[in-house]
């Protein structure tokens, strides 16, 4: 059994219940000092994720790649990321996040890194398949194909470790930081993914010309700067402020909230991760088609011309930023004015949906400044959705956390994969991207009524919990 205890700085201390280590509550400042750690990680994440979207066209031309062949890299990016997140998300429940994370996160800048040499990485697995009889002869292998199967390695790995990022991040601010300040971090966490949107543009633009091979640059940039952000996290994350805390210690930290802890047998669990599937499924939906198909739909449907799309992709993402930082700092802040923190997620979980389904007006309307107001208000709303999904994960179980965000993410990646799929082909027989943007902008209402059905607010309990 664990124990707790006051430290000489008055934070709070346990033991864990399966290992010796000691569990401390950070201070404020440092607390807050590793969100913003997570927040650079989600931004990093998601520029060496770009980087290929935003430099294929210029690396097709030099390398001889097809779009079919561009197509199977990021299904492979996208399956190895599934796998990923169930590996990592096992593995992190079990070996301190402290050393996962920095793991994780240098595997997917060296994959990220190596993609600019990709030519010489599928070089030399040729001629190692030749070495152990794998192949014929080196020799027959085009300089195209060379530099497709080393895109093809390094796409894979870099969507493997890529996917750790989550887990590794959600374990940490369930252990960092209470329950009512768990939306804030985790907006902080997400919102990551939006600046990220924004700077990889920036990277690519000022790094990459006319000149063969300079689409090199940004890959090579954005990795070095990957495995910098190893430094400060070992230096910030000691190893008492984010090691696994005893289920004693959860229970008392519950007891001394102003919400007292709830019973929660497993029928209740099986019913809360089954609303956790539908909605990570659902709010992806629409995150993942505006991310993939906005772009496109104003150029090719509404004819805006190169440089608009560009600067108003930015000022979307800016404005998914605003929204994830908003819902986070509104929810701490009805908590702290007396809402029940459940009520205060429903609540702008609501908030957000309702802004998504304005998606239905996108699909009719015509070119000019109503279109792209809305669209800033959808965007708005849809990253909004994610901070308080992330924080009914963690309320699903202390010691699983890792687990259940594996599972959570590999379904959302095979999902929303196929979705894509489907999305793709309507467009090429129909010319009309309506069907997908009105599924697109409803998919949050599905989520916020399996949450309402399935996860209702928490009752007062006769005992401690008894979840996982």
């Amino acid at each position: 059994m664990g124990w707790s205890q006051r430290s000489p700085e008055g934070y709070d201390m346990t033991t864990s219940d399966t290992n010796s280590a000691v569990s401390v509550r950070p201070p404020a400042a440092v607390k807050w000092w590793l969100c913003g750690l997570l927040l650079l990680a989600t931004m990093l994440n998601y520029m060496d994720r770009q980087t290929l979207s935003l430099t294929i066209t210029d690396i097709s031309r030099e390398l001889g790649l097809s779009n079919e062949q561009y197509g199977r890299l990021e299904a492979g990016f996208g399956f190895a990321f599934a796998a990923g997140g169930l590996v990592v998300g096992f593995l992190v429940d079990r070996i301190p996040v402290r050393f996962m994370y920095p793991a994780v996160l240098i595997g997917w800048s060296v994959a990220g890194l190596l993609t600019a040499y990709c030519v010489q990485v599928g070089g030399a697995l040729v001629a190692l398949g030749e070495a152990v009889n794998a192949i014929t002869s080196a020799g027959q292998w085009s300089l195209s194909e060379r530099a497709y199967l080393g895109l093809m390695v390094c796409r894979v790995a870099l969507g493997f470790f890529e996917a750790g990022h989550w887990p590794c991040a959600l374990v940490t601010t369930q252990r960092i930081l209470r329950r009512e300040e768990r939306p804030l971090g985790n907006s902080l966490l997400q919102s990551g993914a939006a600046i990220g949107a924004i700077f990889t543009p920036l990277v690519v633009q000022a790094l990459v010309s006319d000149q063969p091979g300079s689409w090199r640059g940004p890959f090579v940039v954005i990795g070095i700067a990957g495995m910098a952000w190893v430094v400060p996290w070992l230096l910030v994350a000691r190893p008492a402020y984010v090691a696994r805390r005893s289920a004693l210690a959860a229970q008392v930290e519950e007891q001394k909230s102003s919400e007292p802890p709830e019973t929660v047998d497993l029928a209740v669990l099986v019913r809360r991760f089954v609303a956790l599937m539908i909605v990570v499924v659902m709010i992806n939906l629409t995150w993942q088609f505006f991310r993939v198909w906005l772009p496109k739909f104003l150029r090719e449907y509404h004819t805006y011309d190169r440089t608009t799309v560009n600067f108003f992709t930015s000022a979307y993402y800016i404005a998914t930023d605003a929204g994830c930082l908003s819902i986070g700092f509104l929810t701490r802040w009805m908590a702290a004015r007396g809402w029940r923190v459940h009520s205060a997620r429903m609540a702008t979980f609501a908030g957000c949906t309702a802004l998504t389904t304005l998606a239905l007006g996108t699909a009719v309307l015509p070119r000019g400044p109503l279109l792209l107001g809305l669209f800033l208000l959808i965007g708005f709303g849809a990253l909004g959705l994610f901070p308080n999904y992330y924080s009914f994960t963690q309320e699903l179980s202390m010691h699983h956390q890792g687990k259940v965000t594996g599972v959570l993410g590999a379904t959302t990646w095979i999902t929303t994969s196929i979705f894509q799929i489907y999305v793709g082909r309507y467009v090429d027989q129909t010319q009309s991207y309506a069907l997908g943007i009105a599924l697109a902008g409803l998919a949050p209402l599905v989520a916020l009524v399996a949450l309402l059905v399935l996860w209702p607010s928490r009752t007062k309990p006769k005992t401690a919990p008894t979840g996982l």
